[in-house]
């Protein structure tokens, strides 16, 4: 059995590795000319942690990642206004959380790669033809021609490219079919300041502010990671994302002026949105993680739930004879995961970034009583819960 996959990022690596081991000839279009440095620090566990258990990779995402003790909130002068320990969570999970940048998550994943798997970097699909019988019909196989004028046929195509995905708009239709703006648009770039670094110990360190917010960390060669998300009812990306970084950003004070210094013209920029969609497969085409349902940076489990997606999908194609039948069990197994995560990513909203000082007071009397003996267990229990037993 052969599968084209669309994507190279920590989903689409993931369904190759997956696929791979249970016997199928993988190959990767992936549009940029390699492996993609720009990212931003997540929260690693849950469903995704099982994931990443079963490839064989906890042990370098441990290397990789980095042991977080707090979360600090700070006014515009650097002042703590609320924090957090992550030992609330670590009760709950144990070890199996680690903070991890995107770019070395996907590191860990494409190290174990089979040789067998066949990478193609700067290649995209040109177009797509499913000569299945019937849209749910057991014929037939899925043509694929590329931008090197290459053709290849096979029996699957995963679209796991992301919330943009050009698979699916070929085979599903326009994105704005699919496109919830859910009003935020974020961005994430790395750069070295030595009075940055010197104030930043190992914690997270956030502007307790409301409209917009950024997030910083110290990595471990010294440089800053940075993020930062604003409010807008702009849906549309700015033609100049550094200008508009630097005049969202400027007034907050603190690290920010700092930080908008090393602002480069071009980084990590994009809307948060989600994609809902009523149906994820079609024919012998399937859509994986924020391809077929985006949960939102907001939302924290976008990279589990694209590795869990990819370990639940390749699980039900070696159960069943038929890649049809195989992708409607999958889809019908992971679906209510990911509509619970979606729910939460649509809450998680208010939490990152209060839209007034009201919502922001609220957020810190949320904190307060995550510290009272027995809430913090019981609120990280049930968030730990819910996506835990995915897989």
């Amino acid at each position: 059995m052969k599968a084209i996959i669309c994507g190279a990022g920590i989903t689409g690596l993931s369904a190759a590795n997956f696929l791979s081991t249970k016997g199928w000839d993988v190959t990767i279009v992936e549009r940029s000319a390699g492996p993609r440095p720009e990212g931003y620090m997540i929260d690693f566990f849950g469903s995704g942690w099982q994931a990443a258990t079963h490839m064989g990779v906890i042990g370098r995402i441990r290397e990789l990642g980095y042991d977080v003790n707090r979360i600090d909130y700070v006014d515009s002068s650097g002042r703590s206004t609320a924090h957090l320990g992550y030992e609330s969570f670590t009760k709950v999970v144990g070890d199996q959380l680690r903070s991890i940048l995107r770019p070395d998550l996907e590191q860990a994943i494409r190290e174990v790669l089979p040789d067998s798997v066949e990478l193609l970097y700067s290649t995209t699909i040109g177009s797509i033809q499913d000569t299945s019988a019937a849209a749910t019909g057991s014929g037939g196989k899925v043509d694929v021609e590329l931008s090197d004028g290459r053709r290849l046929t096979a029996d699957l195509l995963i679209g796991a490219d992301g919330i943009h995905s050009d698979v699916r708009a070929m085979v599903f239709g326009p994105e704005s079919d699919y496109f919830k703006f859910l009003g935020f648009h974020v961005g994430a770039y790395s750069f070295r300041d030595n009075r940055v670094k010197d104030i930043l110990a190992n914690r997270y360190a956030i502007t307790d502010t409301c409209g917009e917010a950024m997030f910083f960390y110290r990595l471990r060669d010294g440089s800053i990671s940075a993020l930062g998300v604003h409010r807008t009812d702009r849906q549309e990306r700015p033609g100049d994302i550094q200008q508009e970084f630097r005049e969202r950003y400027r007034s907050l004070g603190w690290l920010c002026p700092l930080a908008l210094e090393h602002c480069p013209e071009s980084f990590y920029y994009d809307q948060v949105a989600q994609i809902r969609m009523p149906r994820w497969h079609r024919g012998r085409v399937v859509l994986l993680g924020d391809a077929a349902a985006a949960v939102s940076l907001l939302a924290g489990q976008g990279a589990s739930l694209g590795m869990a997606g990819a370990y639940v999908l390749a699980d039900e194609l070696a159960k069943h004879d038929q890649v049809p039948a195989a992708l409607a069990a999958f889809e019908s197994r992971w679906r209510p995961y990911v509509a619970e995560q979606q729910k939460a990513g649509v809450s998680a909203a208010k939490w990152f970034v209060p839209a007034d000082r009201r919502a922001l007071l609220m957020r810190r009397l949320s904190m307060r009583l995550i510290k009272v003996p027995g809430v913090s267990r019981l609120v990280s229990g049930a968030v730990v819960g819910k996506i835990g037993a995915a897989i």
